[in-house]
Parts: C-alpha cells; structure tokens; sequence
C-alpha cells in the first residue's frame, strides 16, 4: 500500500505563485510514474503534469510554460511550482502515483486546495 500526502495549497491573487508538495510512504518502488490532477467544481478530474522516476515530464497545455513538475527520488517527494497563476486554476489538487508490480497499481493523495482571485 502506498500513502499520498499532498501540502502546500492556498489562497493567491492572480499572478502569485504556489509550490505544492506531495510525500509519498509505504510500498513504493524504483520505477513509478508521479503525477498532478485537479477538479474544479462542478467540473471533471484533470490531468496537469507528469514526471517520470528517470525526470522525463509531460504539462497539460494549459499550465505549459507556467508550472514545473520536479520529484525528489530519495525523499520519495514531488513538487509543482505555480507561477503566473489564474483564476481559472482554481482547483482541488491531487497527487498520483501509478507504478506497475505485476499489476498496475494506482494511488491518489486526498488532494489540496488551491484558490487564485482576480
């Protein structure tokens, strides 16, 4: 079993950067796929970064070029740094972890809240 604990969620005014952590414990592998989901209300479940064991990542269009996906192997953490943020990324955040031990396993962290006023 694999715990996902997300941290760094707030309130920021359009503009303002956040940096949202994610540690992850329990049976965790070497090679694994970390990624950041978000839902907004009323709205469905996101894809928004991914980041590899070995550093390789992929942005969803909307947050290329603003947030940067980084994980800490060692610590078993990821990060996302939010620059230039907008309203529109208000959201629930959510940290997952899919690694693959015979069987795909998939894991969700209870997510964090991120607020940006105009």
């Amino acid at each position: 079993q694999v715990q996902l604990v997300e941290s760094g969620g707030g309130s920021v005014q359009a503009g303002g950067s956040l940096r949202l952590s994610c540690a992850a414990s329990g049976s965790i592998f070497s090679i694994n796929n970390m990624a950041w989901y978000r839902q907004a209300p009323g709205k469905q479940r996101e894809f928004v970064a991914l980041i590899t064991t070995g550093g390789i990542t992929n942005y969803a269009d909307s947050v290329k070029g603003r947030f940067i996906i980084s994980r800490d192997n060692a610590k078993n953490t990821m990060y996302l740094q939010m620059n230039s943020l907008k309203p529109e990324d208000t959201a629930v955040y959510y940290c997952n972890l899919v690694q693959v031990v015979g069987s795909v396993y998939n894991y969700w962290g209870q997510g964090t809240q991120v607020n940006v006023s105009s």
